[in-house]
């Protein structure tokens, strides 16, 4: 995952500009939204970014991890905790068996 220096920089940023005010679940549930769609938008009528600009595809990921950092702060959340368990129960669902090479959602696996 993402190294603690990492983490308390992020952190830090939002500090010094006194913005961990507006940084409520709502706010920047909200915000990772948006960002997840510009990051989308470079995408959107094709499969290669759009202008082949992986400078700008990177710079929007790195705005939906940084909103997803300041999130799991806020939930007071360990986010390898949480992407752990979550991949747990995303094993279960999609066993390996049925599965592998298959995209087909997990109720059609079964």
């Amino acid at each position: 995952m993402l190294s603690d220096e990492t983490i308390e920089t992020v952190m830090e940023f939002a500090r010094e500009r006194e913005w961990e005010q507006f940084h409520t679940p709502e706010t920047l549930a909200k915000s990772i939204s948006i960002e997840a769609a510009e990051l989308l938008e470079r995408f959107q009528w094709s499969a290669e970014a759009r202008d082949g600009d992986m400078e700008h595809v990177a710079d929007e990921l790195a705005d939906v991890l940084t909103y997803s950092i300041e999130m799991s702060h806020v939930l007071g959340v360990d986010m390898d905790t949480i992407v752990r368990n979550k991949l747990e129960k995303t094993r279960e669902k999609y066993p390996v068996e049925t599965s592998k090479g298959n995209s087909s959602k997990y109720r059609k696996l079964q």
